[in-house]
């Protein structure tokens, strides 16, 4: 999902000692890098569950300001703390029990990225198997007989095992360099591919109503699209290694590098939420290219941008999230790292295969994310309150703000946590 520039630098050992380097135009880049992703293909379906374009940009728009503020918070931390990861200014400014709670939070986030990562692949090996035995046999999908070697389930753990395994056991990943670019550039053609298909549509006649106009399950419906937005412009855990990489690191310029970014994700994702919404209404998929027929070659592309991005991103996620401080010997770090990266794809495979949507693992994500953007950014700034010398009004009205986006970040994680318990009940 995310851009790997950023995670890269995340990868980055702890090592001060590279200069800044990083210009204004490459800062915005890479933050649209870590934003721009997978995330972009639930956008319509949240926008069908907010009940409709209105309600959906209207959450956006208020979103916007505490992913705005987060990012702001985070760059003034690392800036008091003089930290270059997330993890390490968490822990230095909120101190030693917080820090350790965004460790779990941070590997745990990682790991359901995986897991979103293989259910998309699997939606789109889903569809490549049904075009081609289109395209074989000349037959159409209700026809298609169903066999174990053509089942999506099957060709997903072979592509794990003869693809993602081998490129995950490395102990550094090079193939970053290469495809720092493919998740943007797949986002970027998904979001014009979208609005081409509705415009060269000979019909609009869909329902765009919402199911809920009014009452609790109309407010219900309104915030099922936090968890989306969360997902989708989550660049947090990578803004602090970008912010400590530009030469200009004054706090002002930092605000203008963050509105910037948020403002072209915010474009590119309403553009697709609102067209693919338009485009199939209440009938949208969880994964917006599900949707499109298996033989369209226009998604039959994105489809690929897509899958090539994820297969080559997830090693290094993975890598991420198996790094960890501590000197061992070298026979030592190869066995654990063996067994970590057979036993962290075997669990996300596992999960994934039984995930019936990519919905359900958004809202996981969306509430873990809850806590990168809202509560430790939240926590950052009521510590540094306590300690900086600033006016005591300003004092006052950041902390109380520090306080508010703490509240919204346990709301938000306690509404993701509730949806996903709901749906897993309601499947038994």
């Amino acid at each position: 999902r995310k851009g790997t520039t950023s995670i890269s630098l995340l990868a980055r050992s702890a090592s001060h000692a590279d200069p800044p380097q990083l210009g204004s135009f490459g800062a915005v880049f890479i933050m649209l890098k870590s934003a721009l992703g997978a995330g972009l293909l639930n956008f319509p379906w949240a926008f069908q569950k907010a009940g409709g374009v209105n309600t959906a940009i209207t959450v956006e728009m208020v979103s916007l300001v505490f992913l705005i503020s987060g990012l702001v918070i985070l760059g003034y931390a690392s800036s008091v703390s003089r930290q270059k990861t997330y993890q390490d200014v968490v822990r230095e400014v909120c101190g030693r029990a917080v820090g350790q709670l965004c460790e779990v939070c941070f590997c745990f986030n990682l790991f359901m990225i995986c897991v979103a990562f293989l259910v998309v692949v699997q939606d789109q090996l889903e569809k490549l198997c049904i075009s081609l035995y289109e395209a074989v046999t000349g037959s159409v999908e209700e026809e298609m007989p169903y066999h174990w070697y053509t089942d999506q389930r099957f060709a997903l753990f072979v592509m794990c095992l003869v693809i993602i395994l081998p490129l995950s056991i490395p102990k550094e990943i090079g193939i970053q360099k290469y495809t720092s670019v493919l998740g943007t550039l797949a986002a970027t053609y998904l979001c014009v591919a979208v609005i081409a298909k509705y415009y060269l549509m000979e019909n609009h006649a869909v329902i765009i109503t919402p199911e809920h106009s009014q009452g609790v399950s109309s407010w219900a419906s309104m915030f099922s699209v936090v968890p989306t937005i969360c997902f989708g412009f989550q660049c947090h855990e990578a803004c602090i290694a970008i912010y400590s990489s530009m030469e200009n690191q004054k706090l002002s310029h930092w605000v203008v590098i963050s509105v910037v970014s948020m403002f072209f994700c915010l474009l590119i994702y309403t553009l697709t939420g609102v067209y693919g919404f338009m485009t199939f209404g209440r009938a949208v998929a969880s994964d917006i290219l599900m949707s499109y027929p298996g033989n369209d070659v226009v998604m039959i592309i994105s489809r690929l941008l897509f899958g090539i991005s994820i297969i080559t991103i997830y090693p290094i996620i993975l890598l991420l999230g198996r790094r960890r401080r501590g000197i061992v010997t070298h026979s030592f770090e190869s066995r654990c790292r063996v067994v970590l990266t057979v036993i962290w794809i075997s669990v996300t495979l596992l999960i994934a295969m039984f995930v019936p949507d990519m919905g359900e693992v958004i809202s996981v994500i969306g509430g873990i994310s809850a806590f990168f953007i809202f509560i430790f950014p939240g926590l950052c700034l009521v510590f540094t309150m306590q300690t900086e010398s600033v006016g005591p009004r300003l004092r006052v009205i950041l902390t109380v703000w520090g306080v508010i986006t703490i509240v919204v970040g346990a709301f938000i994680f306690g509404q993701s946590t509730t949806i996903a318990v709901m749906e897993l009940f309601q499947k038994f």
